[in-house]
């Protein structure tokens, strides 16, 4: 679904490339998760797959980032944006309207969605997202999970192959970030979406991706199976990502002799693997 080959870019006011010599390959349906220091040059990856580099910031592009056959360079952000679907991380800056209903209904007559398709796509996406309550709301009146939900929804109506989110718990507490990701995980399984999330909260990520990447200094330092990144958690603080302290102990327990079993990514797994270490 995804090709990224070789790709830097340098934003015309820098200096230096912020993303140099990228590369990734994303399967279709794959949930990706994100993730690296601030400035690491994880948002600019992001928008370079749902177009905005190059279409709308300047600079120097090199290499090539291909979504579903499509080469973001050769084609219009139109085109980019009927398989890729994006949701920022302030998500009051990409509402467009005040009452929920109208937000989600935005994007389908932007692209011209036959009327007779649209009431089933709007009740769809919002049931999706399990906010159908709350479709006569004013936007403003609603919380930060529920907006963000809002924000999701608008996106899924358009039926994107692709959806890519940009750190959408970044103002949430535990419960509603996990409420978030579930509903993501629901969606990519029951719709064969590739979802891509950019988030700061390795221990969230590291329970839904199929793939982790982490991102360091504009370069991919890992890119695999969770367990298997997150083996490297002495390295990954080095480069200022934060591990769970469950991830630390347990790899330090592996250091020492004491544990052979695979990194684990929670409290449950570590206190199952310790049963194995004190039998």
């Amino acid at each position: 679904m995804i090709e990224i080959s070789n790709f830097s870019f340098k934003y015309r006011e820098s200096d230096q490339p912020v993303v140099s010599g990228i590369d990734l390959t994303i399967p279709d349906g794959a949930f990706v998760g994100i993730t690296g220091a601030a400035g690491s040059g994880k948002s600019t990856l992001t928008y370079a797959l749902n177009g905005i580099i190059p279409h709308c910031y300047p600079g120097d592009f090199y290499g090539s980032v291909v979504i579903d056959g499509l080469d973001t360079c050769d084609v219009v952000l139109t085109d980019v944006s009927q398989v890729v679907g994006s949701v920022c991380q302030d998500v009051d800056s990409q509402f467009v309207t005040s009452i929920v209903e109208d937000e989600v209904l935005y994007g389908l007559e932007n692209f011209g969605v036959p009327r007779d398709e649209i009431e089933g796509r709007v009740s769809r996406a919002l049931a999706d997202m399990g906010i159908s309550d709350l479709r006569d709301r004013v936007i403003s009146s609603l919380s930060g999970g529920q907006k963000q939900k809002v924000a999701i929804a608008s996106i899924l109506a358009l039926n994107p192959r692709v959806l890519v989110l940009d750190e959408p718990t970044a103002e949430l507490d535990p419960a509603s970030s996990q409420a978030v990701f579930d509903l993501l995980a629901r969606y990519a399984r029951e719709h064969g979406t590739t979802v891509v999330v950019v988030e700061q909260k390795i221990a969230l990520l590291s329970q839904y991706a199929d793939l982790l990447v982490i991102v360091d200094e504009g370069r991919i330092r890992f890119a695999d199976e969770p367990a298997k990144v997150l083996e490297h958690s002495d390295e990954l603080k080095r480069i200022g990502v934060n591990c769970p302290r469950s991830t630390t102990l347990m790899n330090r327990l592996r250091a020492e002799g004491l544990y052979g079993g695979a990194s684990v990514r929670n409290v449950r797994e570590a206190r199952e693997a310790l049963k194995e270490v004190l039998a």
